[in-house]
């Protein structure tokens, strides 16, 4: 017994390890059914994982596609805080020379730091699928390696199907790894590709591949039987210290190891240094980020971050958690950027609205009523079907109104009108606006490929002969999401603009059962967030 209490004292004294977070959400979660992200999607999340502190961020298989290379060419040209961008790809062909593989010298010419090429490991892909010798598959494996890092890559070696081989063929398995390692490779990450080991046997495969390899090595795991991110834990616990995963679970099937799990798990859980500390309190507005900008409504019942993860109703919980919250919260709500919610009692919502309107440059008591009013106000307007989570503008423009006590406008739209004419091989939209500046009267039409860039080009003309500077303004994303499906046609809709003027990006909503109504509210938020000082 006494020798138990010193081992784990000596364990708890330990220095935390690092976990690398690896990111493949703009690749392996762009291959789930239903998601599809644009080449501005993919910047704006590359920007917000940077910011979050993740260490890697996967942008996509250079080969596949031309956006995925000018994702590259646009990231090449960026300062990147934290995160370093890694390109995808697969070992050179059976019978060709690395050096003349068309696919890997597309690796190289995505000027990304790292690269991550995925390789062979179960024998039944190596002689069915690939239908090569096995000793052709790791001469695949290690040169492709090899020549990465003579060109001065961090290479991160994904073996795929990792699992499966070594419950096939254990030696060939471990064979494939060596061929790695001695080639150069920075990682060795250790694939569940077809998602249905159970954890037992993830731990057990990924330490008989520590005991033989010293490299850094990685888990890369799949949800088809819903053990991805038990899987993955069960790898760190016996010797990984590299975790791929996408934010939210996206990917191929049912999905990959959700990192809005893994990440928190890494700190709290298992006293380890993932993201950076401060970064936890931003999880919630970074899972709700990217589930907007994928057009995805937010799962509420996801762990840590989901809507009803710490709400409580009634009874004997409520009783409990107004004594002692740890009663019934495995961890503080506010740790990862939530919040309690008492179901029978409004409770929520100040915190959040304090962190963000922080973030956004705004100073805020927690007792003040201007909090009190904005509050109020953001409820009832989620309510309605708002989401500001990537419509920072819009939020930032209502807790203005609130502090300054409704400043005067710096325009209005006094009227507008949208007309379409055409046949049913070709139509032309035209908008018309008339705009009121101070005592000034604009009136526009314009045309456009359809009702929303016509009127935001009636907009933008009739404004810019009082504020030329919205001529630099352009939008770079448009979404419309059915907020009630059975109300069809009429049914209420959101919609999400992006915008950019060059400097800095921002979004702005608009909700109504007229699609250009809501449309409309998001253009002027959009214009108007643009004339404030940043």
């Amino acid at each position: 017994m006494l020798m138990l209490v010193k081992n784990e004292v000596s364990t708890s004294l330990m220095k935390p390890t690092q976990v690398e977070i690896y990111d493949t959400t703009l690749r392996d979660g762009a291959q789930a059914e239903g998601i599809n992200f644009s080449l501005a999607d993919k910047l704006r999340i590359a920007e917000r994982l940077d910011q979050f502190g993740v260490h890697y961020i996967e942008g996509g298989w250079p080969g596949s596609n031309p956006k995925d290379m000018e994702f590259f060419q646009q990231a090449a040209r960026r300062r990147w805080r934290s995160a370093r961008i890694a390109a995808f790809g697969f070992t050179r062909k059976k019978g060709v020379a690395v050096e003349d593989d068309p696919q890997v010298r597309m690796l190289l010419d995505a000027e990304s730091p790292v690269v991550t090429i995925v390789g062979k490991t179960w024998l039944l892909h190596v002689t069915e699928v690939l239908r090569v010798r096995p000793d052709e598959n790791l001469a695949m494996i290690a040169d492709t390696i090899r020549f990465l890092k003579d060109h001065g890559k961090t290479v991160v070696y994904d073996a795929e199907h990792s699992f499966d081989g070594y419950k096939d063929q254990p030696e060939y398995a471990l064979d494939t790894w060596r061929a790695a390692e001695k080639a150069g490779a920075d990682v060795i990450c250790l694939c569940d590709t077809n998602g249905g080991r159970l954890p037992s046997e993830i731990a057990r495969i990924t330490a008989a591949a520590r005991g033989q390899l010293t490299a850094r090595l990685g888990i890369h795991t799949h949800n088809d039987a819903g053990f991805g991110v038990a899987n993955a834990i069960a790898s760190l616990e016996v010797g990984a210290d590299h975790i791929q995963g996408t934010i939210n679970g996206y990917g191929e099937r049912t999905g990959n190891c959700n990192l809005v799990s893994i990440i928190p798990t890494v700190h709290f859980k298992l006293g380890r240094r993932g993201v950076p500390a401060k970064s936890l309190s931003k999880l919630k507005e970074l899972s709700e980020f990217v589930d907007e900008i994928a057009n995805v409504r937010h799962d509420p019942r996801q762990p840590w971050v989901g809507q009803t993860a710490f709400a409580h109703k009634g009874g004997i919980h409520v009783h409990a958690i107004e004594r002692v919250a740890r009663s019934y919260e495995h961890i503080q709500p506010e740790a990862v950027g939530n919040f309690r919610r008492v179901l029978v009692s409004d409770m929520s919502g100040r915190t959040n609205i304090l962190l963000k309107a922080a973030e956004l440059g705004f100073k805020l008591a927690p007792d003040a009523p201007e909090t009190r009013a904005i509050t109020s106000r953001v409820k009832e307007l989620e309510a309605l079907g708002y989401e500001y989570e990537a419509a920072e503008a819009s939020l930032a423009l209502l807790i203005r109104g609130v502090l300054d006590h409704n400043p005067e406008l710096l325009f209005s739209v006094d009227d507008y009108h949208v007309s379409m004419r055409g046949n049913a091989k070709a139509s032309t939209c035209e908008a018309t606006v008339k705009v009121r500046v101070g005592n000034q009267v604009h009136h526009t039409v314009a045309d456009g490929e359809g009702p929303v860039n016509a009127l935001d080009g009636a907009l933008r003309s009739a404004l810019a002969k009082s504020f030329p500077k919205l001529k630099n303004v352009s939008l770079t994303d448009y979404k419309v999401r059915i907020l009630d499906g059975i109300a069809g046609t009429g049914a209420k809709t959101r919609v999400l603009i992006a915008s950019t003027d060059g400097r800095r990006q921002w979004g702005t909503v608009g909700v109504s059962e007229n699609i250009i109504t809501a449309s409309l509210q998001a253009l002027v938020d959009s214009l108007e967030y643009a004339l404030l000082k940043r």
